[in-house]
């Protein structure tokens, strides 16, 4: 593949590092020819963010809090003012006390429901909003789930409700956006060695089942999802939206464990 997103442009949110999801879909957008910016929580992560950016040509990094309609205003402002449009975003944003991704779910508290809800659900709401607006000619807009949203997974806990209600999201942002083409998509991968996903409680023991019991006997890799993420965004994903891509080995399919691992 050389050049699918040739002349797109678009706004990457949750690098945290090398290994972030996020970063894998950036470097497969970036090799693909996509022009990208880069939003980021705080110094901390913006020193991280932007020697990757540079890696892939880009110098446009913005400062975002989610939480914080001003900060949202400001990043969609900005990215008008140097774009004027934009043809896709990916959000890879979530959140969660970790304090509350060990034990049971039924110890979930009022503030970090609220809190996980916020940030891992409505974030993508409101960003979709603004990045449509910027939109006129149709677009693509990607989140980032994972299967403990309809299915149990052991300290998950408020992150599945927050993964549930987030793919419902997508499936009621595509039917509001598809009239004027703008596409809504979910990549589910598998467990994945990120850091976030090192924030849930038994994230090895999840990793080394999943691997040693998917059909493909194979995790998610960055490289996969990120391959995933560039044809829901290119021309090739024109008639994509509203769905849940699964790129996870084929673990999903299984009510059980392979039989040498029952």
């Amino acid at each position: 593949m050389a050049d699918l997103m040739k002349g797109k442009r678009g706004l990457i949110m949750g690098v945290a590092n090398e290994r972030s999801i996020a970063w894998g879909i950036a470097s497969a957008m970036a090799t693909e020819g996509a022009e990208l910016a880069f939003s980021y929580q705080g110094e901390a992560f913006g020193s991280r963010v932007r020697p990757l950016a540079a890696s892939v040509g880009s110098d446009f990094l913005v400062d975002v809090d989610v939480t914080d309609d001003a900060s949202l205003d400001a990043c969609f402002a900005a990215l008008k003012d140097r774009w004027g449009t934009m043809d896709f975003l990916v959000h890879a944003i979530a959140y969660s006390d970790k304090n509350e991704l060990t034990g049971r779910f039924i110890n979930t508290s009022r503030a970090n429901f609220k809190n996980s809800l916020t940030i891992s659900c409505f974030s993508f709401i409101d960003v979709s909003r603004r990045a449509s607006e910027l939109m006129p000619e149709g677009g693509s807009l990607i989140t980032l789930t994972f299967q403990g949203s309809n299915r149990v997974t052991p300290n998950y806990n408020v992150m599945g409700v927050a993964k549930a209600a987030l793919e419902s999201s997508v499936r009621y942002l595509a039917n509001d956006l598809g009239p004027q083409g703008v596409r809504v998509n979910a990549i589910s991968p598998g467990p994945m060695k990120t850091l976030a996903g090192a924030a849930i409680g038994g994230a090895r023991a999840t990793f080394r089942h999943t691997e040693a019991n998917a059909p493909l006997r194979k995790n998610a890799t960055l490289e996969t999802v990120g391959g995933t993420a560039v044809w829901l965004a290119s021309d090739y994903g024109a008639l994509t939206t509203g769905e849940v891509v699964r790129v996870d080995g084929g673990f999903h399919i299984l009510g059980m464990p392979q039989q040498d691992n029952l």
